[in-house]
């Protein structure tokens, strides 16, 4: 049985690839009123400790 993403929910994978500060450390997609997004993540440090910083981009617009 194949994964169905349900609305409003999203993954994010470790990205094995990266090479530079600037690229993100996971991505994956989101599915946000029935609009299907690509999302990246960076692991940052702040004054409360680490978290993450998220952005995210229309399918269609990648």
């Amino acid at each position: 049985m194949a994964y169905e993403q349900k609305d409003n929910s999203g993954t994010l994978f470790k990205n094995d690839k990266r090479e530079k500060d600037s690229h993100p450390h996971a991505k994956g997609t989101a599915l946000i009123d029935g609009v299907e997004y690509w999302v990246s993540a960076w692991t940052k440090e702040g004054a409360k400790g680490r978290f993450q910083s998220l952005s995210f981009q229309k399918k269609e617009q990648r």
